[in-house]
């Protein structure tokens, strides 16, 4: 095996190989062997058919994974060889193949950029002097307690905090909603909805106007679709609903007692608030850690720079791109908003796919300096 390798850009490189035609025909003598063992010819025992009638049956076949295995194998001597920290191959190109013949291709790889690494001792990083309270411990038991939250039906005005279980119907310039929004059914009627009376969710102002219903009660609420409402033939236009409450419900939360901390399987409740205050404890550590080690990434970044591999930042900017669309869309931003901010987006994306790049070699290229 003859290997060269040619240098096209940053991080680039094309890795010629040739396989001597003595090699290729050891190979295809060996494949044919395999053949032989295996092949189920008419008239004759599994492994027993003549060579010629087995090649006549199964050229093709035998040629295929002759080049497969010449190919992954020589491959793969010819980047230890070379010592070549592959991320990934962007392109193939194999020349003629057959009996007799030697046999070259061509890999495109990029690698991993090569650097020195400079000297990390001495480098600032500040370690926050935090530690877990005792009002910390409260807050994760009261998200605890969110999760074993009931609700339970009142008889009284509706209040902020409550749940309010509606029956409505939507119009929008005096039509049904779905005339201006095929898909938007559950803009247009619902049953039983329920609607937080604290105003989160749904449509921005609609719960603020069931305060002090009760039960039986109806009312028309008139609503301002926000001018990034998810539903885009809706923004910027009025809505009317008409309204009637059927329940009022209010959120029950769990005592914080024994019976509670054995729903989490712990032993009592003098148990569970140990078991909290060492998980905060340890995810404080974490965070701490974390911090100190961002803040030397960032200074060693800061000290040296090199190329970035084509493909890997294309790749990289594409999953920016795909985060950042996906949390405007969990945001309600519509479709044509980010359209017209495509540019911006990329190129935000882009500069933040070459900084994950950076990191990501410095820390796992260190090996080499």
């Amino acid at each position: 095996m003859n290997v060269t390798v040619e240098n096209l850009a940053a991080c680039r490189k094309v890795v010629r190989i040739e396989v001597d035609a003595a090699a290729v025909d050891a190979q295809f003598e060996s494949i044919t062997k395999e053949f032989m063992k295996e092949a189920a010819l008419p008239g004759f025992r599994p492994g027993k058919a003549p060579k010629a009638m087995v090649l006549k049956k199964y050229e093709a076949d035998i040629a295929s994974e002759v080049k497969r295995k010449l190919t992954s194998e020589n491959y793969r001597k010819a980047v230890e060889q070379q010592k070549l920290d592959v991320l990934q191959t962007v392109d193939f190109k194999e020349g003629e193949f057959g009996r007799g013949k030697a046999y070259k291709f061509d890999a495109t790889v990029e690698i991993t950029p090569e650097f020195e690494l400079p000297d990390y001792k001495g480098l600032p990083a500040k370690r926050e002097a935090q530690k877990v309270t005792p009002e910390d411990i409260e807050k994760a038991l009261n998200v605890l307690r969110d999760q074993r939250l009931d609700y339970k039906t009142v008889d009284r005005p509706l209040a902020s905090g409550d749940i309010a279980v509606v029956n409505y119907t939507g119009t929008c310039e005096g039509k049904p909603i779905t005339e201006l929004a095929p898909t938007a059914k559950g803009l247009t009627e619902q049953k039983n909805f329920w609607v937080q009376a604290d105003g989160t969710g749904f449509i921005p102002g609609f719960a603020a106007q069931l305060l002090g219903s009760k039960a039986g009660d109806k009312r028309t609420v008139n609503v301002d679709f926000p001018a990034d409402f998810v539903t885009q033939q809706l923004q910027g236009k009025k809505g009317v609903y008409a309204v009637e409450v059927v329940e009022v419900k209010e959120k029950v939360l769990p005592e914080l007692n024994d019976e509670f901390a054995k729903s989490f399987g712990a032993e009592n409740l003098e148990k569970l608030r140990e078991g909290v205050a060492k998980d905060l404890e340890n995810e404080l550590t974490y965070k701490l850690d974390s911090s100190v080690r961002n803040q030397v990434v960032g200074a060693l970044m800061a000290k040296v720079n090199f190329d970035l591999p084509e493909t890997a930042v294309a790749q990289e900017t594409k999953n920016v791109v795909y985060d950042i669309v996906r949390e405007n869309a969990k945001r309600g931003v519509g479709k044509e908003i980010i359209e017209k901010e495509k540019e911006q987006i990329y190129a935000a994306a882009s500069q933040g796919a070459k900084e994950r790049d950076r990191k990501s070699t410095r820390l796992n290229s260190s090996h080499r300096t």
